[in-house]
Protein backbone atom coordinates (compact mmCIF):
# COMPACT_ATOMS: atom_id res chain seq x y z
CA UNK A 1 0.00 0.00 0.00
CA UNK A 2 2.86 2.64 0.91
CA UNK A 3 4.67 1.63 -2.45
CA UNK A 4 1.57 2.30 -3.98
CA UNK A 5 1.32 5.67 -2.58
CA UNK A 6 4.63 6.50 -2.85
CA UNK A 7 4.71 5.99 -6.69
CA UNK A 8 1.38 8.05 -7.13
CA UNK A 9 2.97 10.89 -5.31
CA UNK A 10 6.34 10.90 -7.26
CA UNK A 11 3.67 10.04 -10.12
CA UNK A 12 2.11 13.63 -9.19
CA UNK A 13 5.00 15.52 -8.44
CA UNK A 14 6.66 14.80 -11.67
CA UNK A 15 3.86 16.32 -13.51
CA UNK A 16 3.87 19.88 -11.07
CA UNK A 17 7.93 19.59 -12.25
CA UNK A 18 7.31 18.89 -15.31
CA UNK A 19 4.78 22.24 -15.77
CA UNK A 20 7.21 24.15 -13.91
CA UNK A 21 9.64 23.37 -16.64
CA UNK A 22 7.40 24.29 -19.12
CA UNK A 23 6.27 27.48 -17.48
CA UNK A 24 9.79 28.52 -17.20
CA UNK A 25 10.94 27.99 -20.52
CA UNK A 26 7.78 29.94 -22.05
CA UNK A 27 8.18 33.37 -23.68
CA UNK A 28 7.70 36.33 -22.24
CA UNK A 29 8.61 39.76 -23.21
CA UNK A 30 8.50 41.33 -19.92
CA UNK A 31 11.04 39.46 -18.04
CA UNK A 32 14.98 37.90 -18.93
CA UNK A 33 18.01 38.84 -20.18
CA UNK A 34 18.56 39.82 -24.00
CA UNK A 35 21.58 41.87 -25.70
CA UNK A 36 21.18 43.93 -28.66
CA UNK A 37 24.35 44.13 -31.26
CA UNK A 38 24.50 47.83 -32.76
CA UNK A 39 26.72 49.55 -34.29
CA UNK A 40 28.43 52.95 -32.96
CA UNK A 41 26.84 55.73 -35.03
CA UNK A 42 23.42 54.32 -33.32
CA UNK A 43 24.08 53.39 -30.04
CA UNK A 44 23.06 56.24 -28.47
CA UNK A 45 19.17 55.97 -29.95
CA UNK A 46 19.85 51.93 -29.23
CA UNK A 47 20.64 52.47 -25.49
CA UNK A 48 17.83 55.00 -25.05
CA UNK A 49 15.13 52.86 -26.50
CA UNK A 50 16.79 49.64 -24.36
CA UNK A 51 16.53 51.95 -20.98
CA UNK A 52 13.10 52.98 -21.75
CA UNK A 53 11.67 49.15 -22.08
CA UNK A 54 13.71 48.59 -19.04
CA UNK A 55 12.08 51.49 -17.01
CA UNK A 56 8.71 49.88 -18.73
CA UNK A 57 9.35 46.40 -17.43
CA UNK A 58 11.55 45.95 -14.38
CA UNK A 59 12.57 42.40 -14.66
CA UNK A 60 13.72 42.40 -18.25
CA UNK A 61 17.46 43.68 -18.67
CA UNK A 62 18.95 44.57 -21.82
CA UNK A 63 22.15 44.89 -22.83
CA UNK A 64 23.76 46.86 -25.70
CA UNK A 65 26.68 46.54 -27.26
CA UNK A 66 28.52 48.15 -29.64
CA UNK A 67 29.46 46.07 -32.83
CA UNK A 68 30.27 46.65 -36.69
CA UNK A 69 27.16 46.42 -38.63
CA UNK A 70 28.72 43.38 -40.98
CA UNK A 71 29.68 41.43 -38.34
CA UNK A 72 26.49 41.73 -36.19
CA UNK A 73 24.57 40.43 -38.85
CA UNK A 74 27.03 37.40 -39.79
CA UNK A 75 26.32 36.69 -35.59
CA UNK A 76 22.63 37.02 -35.92
CA UNK A 77 22.70 34.48 -38.78
CA UNK A 78 25.17 32.28 -36.53
CA UNK A 79 22.18 32.85 -33.60
CA UNK A 80 24.96 34.68 -31.61
CA UNK A 81 22.64 37.54 -31.42
CA UNK A 82 18.85 37.62 -30.84
CA UNK A 83 18.23 40.94 -32.26
CA UNK A 84 21.00 43.61 -34.35
CA UNK A 85 20.44 47.23 -35.85
CA UNK A 86 21.09 48.07 -39.05
CA UNK A 87 20.69 50.73 -41.68
CA UNK A 88 21.50 49.49 -45.28
CA UNK A 89 19.98 47.86 -47.49
CA UNK A 90 20.43 43.84 -47.30
CA UNK A 91 21.29 42.04 -50.65
CA UNK A 92 18.95 39.54 -52.24
CA UNK A 93 21.59 36.90 -51.68
CA UNK A 94 21.90 38.53 -47.87
CA UNK A 95 17.54 38.32 -47.04
CA UNK A 96 17.98 34.70 -49.02
CA UNK A 97 19.99 33.78 -46.32
CA UNK A 98 18.76 35.29 -43.53
CA UNK A 99 15.26 33.57 -44.49
CA UNK A 100 16.60 30.40 -44.65
CA UNK A 101 19.36 30.37 -41.60
CA UNK A 102 16.39 31.75 -39.54
CA UNK A 103 13.49 30.17 -40.68
CA UNK A 104 11.42 33.35 -40.79
CA UNK A 105 10.55 36.00 -43.36
CA UNK A 106 12.14 38.67 -43.53
CA UNK A 107 10.36 41.87 -42.49
CA UNK A 108 12.27 44.90 -41.14
CA UNK A 109 11.16 46.48 -38.26
CA UNK A 110 11.91 50.00 -38.95
CA UNK A 111 11.54 53.00 -36.28
CA UNK A 112 14.03 55.77 -36.93
CA UNK A 113 15.54 58.14 -40.13
CA UNK A 114 19.20 58.83 -39.37
CA UNK A 115 21.41 60.11 -41.56
CA UNK A 116 25.36 60.08 -42.76
CA UNK A 117 26.60 63.41 -42.23
CA UNK A 118 29.87 65.50 -43.58
CA UNK A 119 31.85 67.31 -41.14
CA UNK A 120 34.79 69.70 -40.85
CA UNK A 121 36.27 72.04 -38.29
CA UNK A 122 34.02 74.67 -37.04
CA UNK A 123 36.70 77.31 -38.65
CA UNK A 124 37.04 75.45 -42.22
CA UNK A 125 35.80 78.13 -45.05
CA UNK A 126 34.16 75.21 -47.35
CA UNK A 127 30.15 75.64 -46.42
CA UNK A 128 28.93 72.43 -48.65
CA UNK A 129 29.65 69.47 -50.49
CA UNK A 130 28.33 68.27 -53.72
CA UNK A 131 27.54 64.18 -54.40
CA UNK A 132 30.06 64.59 -57.36
CA UNK A 133 32.33 65.59 -55.06
CA UNK A 134 31.72 62.87 -52.69
CA UNK A 135 31.97 60.32 -55.37
CA UNK A 136 35.25 61.43 -56.95
CA UNK A 137 36.77 62.07 -53.42
CA UNK A 138 36.18 58.78 -52.69
CA UNK A 139 37.94 57.42 -55.57
CA UNK A 140 40.65 59.64 -55.10
CA UNK A 141 44.32 58.63 -53.51
CA UNK A 142 44.18 61.39 -51.48
CA UNK A 143 41.88 59.55 -49.04
CA UNK A 144 39.84 63.21 -48.14
CA UNK A 145 37.09 61.05 -46.47
CA UNK A 146 37.37 59.62 -42.95
CA UNK A 147 35.33 56.70 -41.57
CA UNK A 148 35.28 55.27 -38.60
CA UNK A 149 36.26 51.98 -40.23
CA UNK A 150 35.83 48.71 -41.90
CA UNK A 151 32.59 47.27 -41.97
CA UNK A 152 30.90 50.39 -40.61
CA UNK A 153 27.61 51.34 -40.93
CA UNK A 154 28.71 54.83 -42.40
CA UNK A 155 31.11 53.09 -45.54
CA UNK A 156 28.27 50.33 -45.75
CA UNK A 157 25.87 53.09 -46.72
CA UNK A 158 28.25 55.73 -48.50
CA UNK A 159 29.18 52.70 -50.83
CA UNK A 160 25.19 51.88 -51.10
CA UNK A 161 24.33 55.16 -51.98
CA UNK A 162 27.01 55.60 -54.84
CA UNK A 163 26.50 52.14 -56.18
CA UNK A 164 29.98 50.94 -55.40
CA UNK A 165 31.53 48.08 -53.16
CA UNK A 166 33.20 49.49 -49.59
CA UNK A 167 35.94 47.74 -50.88
CA UNK A 168 36.53 49.42 -54.14
CA UNK A 169 36.32 52.86 -51.90
CA UNK A 170 39.63 55.02 -50.73
CA UNK A 171 39.24 56.39 -47.38
CA UNK A 172 41.08 57.02 -44.42
CA UNK A 173 40.48 55.68 -41.32
CA UNK A 174 39.65 56.94 -37.63
CA UNK A 175 38.42 54.63 -35.65
CA UNK A 176 34.95 55.62 -33.67
CA UNK A 177 32.71 58.95 -34.80
CA UNK A 178 33.21 60.66 -31.56
CA UNK A 179 37.06 60.05 -32.70
CA UNK A 180 36.73 61.59 -35.66
CA UNK A 181 35.18 64.68 -34.19
CA UNK A 182 37.66 65.80 -31.58
CA UNK A 183 40.79 64.88 -33.96
CA UNK A 184 39.72 66.46 -37.28
CA UNK A 185 40.96 70.10 -35.98
CA UNK A 186 44.69 67.99 -36.97
CA UNK A 187 43.47 67.23 -40.66
CA UNK A 188 42.19 70.30 -42.07
CA UNK A 189 42.38 69.49 -45.66
CA UNK A 190 39.95 65.92 -44.76
CA UNK A 191 36.31 65.93 -44.20
CA UNK A 192 35.22 63.12 -41.42
CA UNK A 193 32.34 60.88 -42.17
CA UNK A 194 30.14 60.00 -38.92
CA UNK A 195 26.11 59.01 -38.17
CA UNK A 196 24.08 61.82 -37.16
CA UNK A 197 22.85 60.07 -34.19
CA UNK A 198 26.44 60.57 -32.47
CA UNK A 199 25.67 64.17 -31.38
CA UNK A 200 22.18 64.32 -32.69
CA UNK A 201 20.58 64.56 -28.80
CA UNK A 202 19.26 68.41 -29.09
CA UNK A 203 19.71 68.63 -24.77
CA UNK A 204 22.94 66.27 -24.29
CA UNK A 205 25.75 68.30 -22.98
CA UNK A 206 28.34 66.18 -24.91
CA UNK A 207 26.05 66.14 -28.09
CA UNK A 208 26.52 69.83 -27.76
CA UNK A 209 29.77 69.91 -27.11
CA UNK A 210 30.79 67.87 -29.91
CA UNK A 211 28.52 69.58 -32.37
CA UNK A 212 30.26 73.20 -31.46
CA UNK A 213 33.85 71.26 -32.75
CA UNK A 214 32.27 70.87 -36.00
CA UNK A 215 29.57 72.01 -38.80
CA UNK A 216 27.75 69.45 -40.79
CA UNK A 217 28.17 70.00 -44.31
CA UNK A 218 24.65 70.44 -47.23
CA UNK A 219 24.82 68.30 -49.45
CA UNK A 220 24.19 69.43 -53.18
CA UNK A 221 22.32 67.23 -54.96
CA UNK A 222 20.38 67.95 -58.50
CA UNK A 223 21.29 71.48 -58.43
CA UNK A 224 19.58 71.75 -54.31
CA UNK A 225 21.32 72.03 -50.75
CA UNK A 226 19.94 69.89 -48.29
CA UNK A 227 20.56 69.99 -44.61
CA UNK A 228 19.70 67.40 -41.80
CA UNK A 229 16.65 68.94 -40.75
CA UNK A 230 13.56 66.84 -39.49
CA UNK A 231 11.69 67.52 -42.73
CA UNK A 232 14.81 66.57 -45.10
CA UNK A 233 15.11 63.41 -43.21
CA UNK A 234 11.08 62.84 -42.91
CA UNK A 235 10.83 63.10 -46.92
CA UNK A 236 14.15 62.14 -47.18
CA UNK A 237 15.71 64.36 -49.52
CA UNK A 238 18.61 64.77 -47.71
CA UNK A 239 20.58 62.11 -50.16
CA UNK A 240 22.28 60.49 -47.37
CA UNK A 241 19.29 59.79 -45.14
CA UNK A 242 19.04 56.11 -43.69
CA UNK A 243 15.98 54.59 -41.91
CA UNK A 244 17.26 52.19 -38.90
CA UNK A 245 15.82 48.95 -38.40
CA UNK A 246 15.93 45.58 -35.96
CA UNK A 247 15.99 42.18 -37.18
CA UNK A 248 15.63 39.28 -35.15
CA UNK A 249 15.79 35.40 -35.17
CA UNK A 250 13.30 35.17 -32.37
CA UNK A 251 10.16 33.33 -33.75
CA UNK A 252 8.16 33.57 -30.93
CA UNK A 253 6.79 36.73 -28.94
CA UNK A 254 9.99 36.72 -26.14
CA UNK A 255 12.04 39.77 -25.42
CA UNK A 256 13.09 40.66 -28.70
CA UNK A 257 9.97 41.20 -30.28
CA UNK A 258 8.59 42.85 -27.26
CA UNK A 259 11.15 45.57 -27.66
CA UNK A 260 10.75 46.01 -31.28
CA UNK A 261 7.37 46.69 -30.72
CA UNK A 262 7.59 49.39 -27.47
CA UNK A 263 10.48 50.79 -30.06
CA UNK A 264 7.84 51.45 -32.80
CA UNK A 265 4.99 52.26 -30.41
CA UNK A 266 4.17 55.80 -29.94
CA UNK A 267 6.30 55.83 -26.61
CA UNK A 268 9.20 54.32 -28.31
CA UNK A 269 8.98 56.77 -30.74
CA UNK A 270 8.77 59.50 -28.87
CA UNK A 271 12.00 58.45 -27.40
CA UNK A 272 13.41 58.60 -30.59
CA UNK A 273 12.51 62.41 -31.18
CA UNK A 274 14.21 63.50 -28.12
CA UNK A 275 17.62 61.40 -29.82
CA UNK A 276 17.17 64.17 -32.46
CA UNK A 277 16.17 61.75 -34.81
CA UNK A 278 13.11 61.19 -37.16
CA UNK A 279 10.23 59.09 -35.70
CA UNK A 280 9.90 56.35 -38.42
CA UNK A 281 5.91 55.55 -37.67
CA UNK A 282 4.91 58.78 -36.34
CA UNK A 283 5.03 62.41 -37.54
CA UNK A 284 4.66 65.82 -36.09
CA UNK A 285 1.47 66.89 -36.37
CA UNK A 286 0.23 70.95 -36.94
CA UNK A 287 -2.73 71.78 -35.71
CA UNK A 288 -4.29 75.02 -37.35
CA UNK A 289 -6.66 77.53 -35.18
CA UNK A 290 -8.90 79.77 -36.22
Amino acid sequence: MRNSIKIIMLFFFSIIAVGCKKEEKSPSYHKGEMTIFTDESFKSVTEALAEGYMINYPETKIKVVTKKEDLGFIDLLNDKARIVVMSRDLTPEEIKTYEERVDLKFLPAKFAADAVVFVVPKDSPKESISMEEIEQGMQSDDKKFIFDGTNSSNLNFVAQKLKKQAKDLKFSIIPGNKNIIEELTKYPDKIGVIGLNTFSRPYDKESEALRNMVKILPVEYKGKQYNTDYENLRKMNYPFTRVLYFLTNEGNFNIANGFIRYSCTQLGQMIVQKEGLQPYNIYRREVQMR
